[in-house]
């Protein structure tokens, strides 16, 4: 009785910490949601917020648990998961998140938890014990979500152009600050199914893990589903302002009709990521879809040396995750 009583409170301590991964994740961020729509002035930054919040938490009710499957049972193998893994691969994606949220760099929370976990397994059991299926699709995708962002924010743009060229700027631009708001609002949908299911992934493998959750249920506990949704809407709300300035002026400066553009691009590459139950990360997609508006208007209005520094902070987010991971999951042998 008493050892079922410690691994219960040493569960319930890693499932808060989890969601305050989830509350980072919303903080860190945030930026993806909002920064187009702060930056062109369509709202208010504590408007925006509370905006991209409350899209958040509906997605709750939108999206299939497809992305939390992959993470939950589709990373790592199953019996090698116990709560030092799990301690490790949270400790390496907090870092990461931590360290770039201070220098304001818009670094993916998704690949930073995926880098923890492959890092945790990987000090405890050897790669044998990653599925390759999952890494693979995950590390695809990281060039996927930024290109196809890209692809659809600049036909967007083209198209837009080329469909108003005949009215005057003001009245687009007027007509555009409205359809923002519908863009954004399916962005901060997009990102809240796509994000918010990768902590409920993991809440759901250390639950299977400690015997709380059977291997053979279909879905994760509803209260888990709630809380994730409830922690990422509520991070979101308290923003993260030093990425928003990086992501909304100084890759390059929008107008309502590229913001709309951006928005639309990327929610289209998180709908589709989502479907198929790959975790993307929102930062990486949206980032993409920002430069393919830039670019449309002129090469020269992106600022790729920012541009440049934000795809080194995508590469360095899986290894330097997952090399803290690993090194805090031998920490916490010792510790616990």
């Amino acid at each position: 009785m008493q050892t079922m009583q410690v691994a219960l409170w040493a569960v319930a301590a890693l499932v808060v910490l989890a969601l305050l991964f989830d509350f980072m994740n919303g903080f860190h961020d945030a930026a993806n949601s909002i920064a187009t729509v702060v930056s062109t002035g369509v709202l208010r930054p504590s408007q925006a917020v509370l905006f991209a919040a409350f899209f958040n938490f509906v997605a709750l009710f939108v999206f299939h648990l497809s992305v939390a499957a992959t993470v939950g049972k589709g990373i790592a193998q199953p019996g090698v998961i116990d709560v030092h893994v799990v301690f490790g691969a949270l400790a390496g994606a907090i870092s990461w998140n931590f360290i770039t949220w201070y220098y304001g760099i818009p670094s993916s929370s998704s690949h930073a938890l995926i880098g923890g976990i492959v890092g945790a397994v990987l000090a405890k059991a050897g790669a044998g014990a990653l599925i390759a299926s999952g890494i693979v699709r995950t590390v695809v995708f990281i060039f996927v979500s930024p290109l196809l962002g890209y692809l659809l924010g600049s036909l967007m743009m083209v198209a837009v152009a080329w469909i108003f060229r005949r009215l005057p700027p003001n009245r687009v631009d007027g007509w555009f600050r409205r359809l923002q708001l519908l863009s954004a609002g399916a962005y901060s949908l997009g990102h809240g199914g796509n994000d918010a299911q990768k902590t409920i992934g993991l809440i759901w493998m250390l639950l299977i893990s400690t015997g709380y959750a059977a291997a053979s249920d279909k879905t994760p506990p509803t209260w888990v589903i709630a809380c994730c949704y409830m922690a990422i809407g509520a991070g979101t709300m308290f923003g993260g302002w030093r990425i928003v300035r990086t992501m909304g002026q100084k890759i390059t400066k929008l107008k309502p009709v590229g913001g709309f553009c951006a928005e639309t691009g990327g929610a289209l590459t998180l709908f589709i990521a989502t479907a198929l139950g790959v975790p993307v990360s929102t930062t990486h997609t949206i980032t993409g879809a920002i430069v393919g508006v830039g670019s449309v208007q002129r090469v020269r209005a992106v600022r790729w040396g920012v541009a440049g520094s934000i795809v080194w902070a995508w590469v360095l987010t899986i290894p330097a995750s997952a090399l803290v991971a690993a090194l805090a999951y031998w920490l916490s042998l010792v510790l616990f």
